[in-house]
C-alpha cells in the first residue's frame, strides 16, 4: 500500500512539474501585459488558441514540426499585438478610460476571435503530429512522455529567454522602467508608450509559441480558452506581478497542485485549484511570492 502511495506520489509531481513549464509559456506573456503594463488582457487566452491552429495548419498541411510552427508566426503575433495596442491606447488609454471600456474591448477581441475559429473549423477537436508525439523517456522507473516534456522545455526556455531580455537588454530594462516610474522614463529620453507598444507586441508573441505547446500536449477546439482564464491569472498574481521569475515558479506550483488534485481528489477538481490559489494569494500575499 505505501509502495503505490508513492508511485503515485512521484508521478503525480512529476507531471505537475511538466504541466509547471507549459503554464509558465503560457502566462509570461500576461506577465509583461498585466504585470508590467497593467493592460487587463483577458483575450490573452485566445491568442493563445489562435497560435494552436496556426501550428495545426502548417503541421498538416506542410508536416511542419509543431515547434517550428510555433516560432515561425510569432513576428506576425508581435505585430498583431502592436496593432491591438495601438488601437487600445488611442481609444482607451490615453482618454483614461482603460478600466472598463478596455475590459470589454479585450472581451470584444476574445469572441471575434473564437466566433473565427469556430466559423473556419468549427468545434472539433484538432490536433498536430510529430515523431516524439506518443513516445516516452524512461529514467530511474519514471515515464516522462514527449508530449509533455517537450512543451516544459521549451516553456521553460522561453520564461528564461524573456527573464533575460527584461533583466540585460536596453530595451527590456526600459520596459521594466515603464512598469515603475514612466515620468523618470520620459525624463531619459524613453517614449513610454513605444515602451508599452513594444512590450505589448511581445506578449502577444510569446503566444505563438505557447499555442503550439498547448496543441502538443493534446488536442484544443476554439472555446478550450476559456479554461485558460483563471490559470494564467492565477499563476501571474501569485508569482508576483510582473515578476518572470515569479510566474516560472507558480507555474510550477499550480501545475503540482492540480495534478495532486487530480489523482488524489478527482479531475474534476483539478480546474479549481488555480482559482483557489488565486483566492487565496489575493487573502494572504496579494504581492505574490516575488512581488514588489
Amino acid at each position: 500500500m505505501g509502495s503505490k502511495f508513492m508511485e503515485l506520489l512521484l508521478n503525480a509531481v512529476k507531471d505537475g512539474l511538466l504541466l509547471g513549464g507549459f503554464y509558465g509559456a503560457i502566462s509570461v506573456g500576461l506577465t509583461i501585459s498585466f504585470g508590467l503594463l497593467d493592460v487587463v488582457n483577458i483575450a490573452h487566452p485566445i491568442f493563445i488558441i489562435l497560435g494552436s491552429y496556426i501550428a495545426y495548419v502548417l503541421n498538416s498541411t506542410w508536416g511542419v514540426d509543431p515547434l517550428l510552427a510555433g516560432l515561425l508566426p510569432a513576428p506576425l503575433f508581435y505585430w498583431l499585438g502592436v496593432a491591438v495596442y495601438r488601437v487600445y491606447y488611442r481609444s482607451f488609454e490615453r482618454r483614461g478610460e482603460e478600466s472598463l471600456r478596455g475590459l470589454v474591448f479585450f472581451f470584444g477581441i476574445l469572441f471575434l476571435i473564437e466566433v473565427s475559429l469556430i466559423i473556419t473549423y468549427g468545434v472539433d477537436y484538432r490536433l498536430v503530429s510529430a515523431g516524439y508525439i506518443g513516445r516516452s523517456l524512461d529514467l530511474g522507473g519514471l515515464s516522462f512522455a514527449y508530449r509533455l516534456l517537450v512543451p516544459f522545455l521549451a516553456g521553460s526556455l522561453l520564461t528564461l529567454a524573456l527573464f533575460l531580455f527584461l533583466t540585460r537588454s536596453f530595451y527590456g530594462k526600459a520596459i521594466m522602467g515603464v512598469s515603475q516610474d514612466r515620468f523618470a522614463l520620459q525624463l531619459m529620453g524613453a517614449d513610454p508608450v513605444k515602451i508599452k507598444t513594444i512590450a505589448f507586441g511581445l506578449s502577444i508573441a510569446t503566444t505563438s509559441l505557447a499555442g503550439a505547446l498547448l496543441i502538443i500536449i493534446g488536442p484544443v477546439e476554439p472555446s478550450v480558452g476559456r479554461v485558460y482564464i483563471g490559470r494564467v491569472f492565477a499563476v501571474v498574481v501569485l508569482g508576483g506581478m510582473g515578476s518572470v521569475g515569479g510566474t516560472l515558479v507558480a507555474a510550477i506550483i499550480v501545475g503540482v497542485a492540480e495534478s495532486l488534485t487530480s489523482i488524489f481528489v478527482g479531475p474534476a477538481w483539478s480546474e479549481a485549484v488555480s482559482f483557489a490559489l488565486l483566492l487565496l494569494a489575493l487573502a494572504v500575499r496579494p504581492s505574490g511570492l516575488f512581488g514588489r
